[in-house]
């Protein structure tokens, strides 16, 4: 006999199939929302929020209108979609970045242009400028 608490999540999960289980758009738009007003408590809710990432990702690696997106990122080193990321959250630019050299070099870096990618010393400055683990980088 299954355990009732199994079957009460069984249930639960009826009501709210998307949290599993991504099936279309508006269950998308439903999680997404549903993820908004999940993270205000974490803590709390951190094995909803577990369970529930897992199905937006799971979506969105899958679903046509995310294709051309994944395509892209697929393109990016890590450690390059990570810098992107610190340069639009923190607002800058390319003149901004003396840890990586001239303006000219930061921008062969973002766009892998001539085979440039982050050094050790980069990854380091960086790190240390953003307070951020260099692992975060690979």
């Amino acid at each position: 006999m299954l355990d009732p608490a199994l079957v009460q999540i069984r249930e639960a999960l009826a009501q709210v199939p998307y949290i599993a289980h991504i099936t279309n758009q508006d269950d998308y738009e439903r999680a997404i929302e549903l993820m908004n007003e999940l993270v205000d408590d974490y803590d709390t809710n951190k094995q909803l929020i577990e369970l529930l990432a897992t199905s937006i990702e799971r979506w969105e690696d899958g679903a046509d209108e995310f294709a051309d997106f994944n395509k892209a990122l697929a393109c990016v080193e890590p450690g390059i979609a990570v810098l992107k990321t610190l340069m639009s959250q923190y607002r800058l630019g390319m003149a901004d970045l003396p840890e990586l050299g001239s303006k000219s070099n930061v921008s062969k870096l973002l766009n892998a242009a001539e085979g440039k990618k982050l050094t050790r010393q980069h990854i380091e400055a960086l790190s240390k400028r953003f307070a951020v683990s260099p692992a975060l980088f690979f």
